[in-house]
């Protein structure tokens, strides 16, 4: 009885968690999953017979769809430039802030953070304002030195940057925090070491920090992509997929027509494709960073 009990206890420490896991993660996948196989709408919540099995019909109809290509054009275009610039801006901050002597750094560190802190609902709002063409704090600026007003938000391509920057604001915070934890972990006898031989900050950057932080890199680069590939609050908020769908992430086009179309088994057909992309390229990832290891 007592070789029970040691045996089990730990599985009664872990019930807990693996009990909600499975109830709040893994069994609403796998009904969004048997309903992206259906054509589950309002009329089917009303009366399940309503629900009909349609197999692969919703994937391959969502593939044809013009907009959801168009989201996954605009999606890439996050990823492609929102995650290197999140990476170069946050490292490069975190680098600054620590070889920084002044004390004029830990403001900066603070403010820095704050963007990530703040509700990203009430900071669109406020960016909407900035990027308002005929009253904004931008344009106006840019008046001022004698340049013209920018369609901040009016234009496809220059929307989706606008909302770049917005984001890359908000991610810089946490990531610049990760960093400057990674840094603090590098032991100082290599940077003495490195000062010995006569080595600047420059070359410690270079040769010390940089190589020793890949693991931070790797880290911050996967939950990076992660996020821009579930883009989503900052073009629902400001620009709702427009103008022309210029902004449409597959986050925001699955929403749209699962919340506001009712076409719950053709969103969550789409949400799969997105589930399945993350999936591969964090594996992708991992098997890249085992090949440099």
């Amino acid at each position: 009885m007592k070789m029970f009990t040691t045996r089990s206890a730990p599985y009664f420490f872990i019930a807990p968690a693996l009990i909600l896991l499975f109830l709040f993660s893994l069994l609403p996948i796998l009904i969004a999953l048997l309903i992206s196989f259906t054509d589950m709408d309002l009329a089917g919540l009303a009366d399940y017979a309503n629900i009909h099995f349609v197999g692969l019909a919703n994937y391959t109809e969502i593939l044809r769809d013009g907009s959801f290509l168009k989201a996954i054009g605009n999606t890439l275009f996050y990823v492609v430039f929102g995650v290197p610039f999140v990476i170069l801006f946050s490292l490069a901050i975190a680098l600054l802030i620590n070889f920084g002597k002044s004390r004029v750094f830990d403001i900066f560190r603070a403010a820095f953070y704050m963007p990530s802190v703040t509700n990203v609902v009430a900071v669109a709002v406020v960016w909407s304002y900035l990027y308002n063409p005929s009253l904004g704090l931008f344009n106006t600026v840019l008046n001022f030195f004698g340049l013209p007003d920018v369609r901040w938000l009016q234009d496809p391509v220059t929307a989706k940057i606008s909302l770049i920057i917005l984001a890359l604001w908000r991610a810089i915070g946490l990531n610049m925090l990760i960093f400057l934890a990674a840094i603090k972990g590098i032991p100082k006898s290599y940077y003495e070491a490195a000062q010995l031989d006569g080595a600047g900050t420059w070359k410690q950057i270079r040769h010390i920090t940089v190589p020793l932080l890949r693991f931070a890199i790797f880290f911050v680069s996967v939950t990076t992509l992660i996020g821009w590939l579930q883009f989503f609050e900052e073009p629902f908020v400001m620009t709702d997929g427009g103008p022309l769908e210029g902004t449409m992430s597959v986050a925001l086009f699955v929403y749209k027509n699962g919340f506001q179309f009712s076409e719950f088994g053709y969103a969550a057909a789409g949400s799969f494709i997105l589930f399945f992309a993350i999936i591969t390229l964090t594996l992708l990832q991992f098997r890249l960073q085992r090949k440099e290891d």
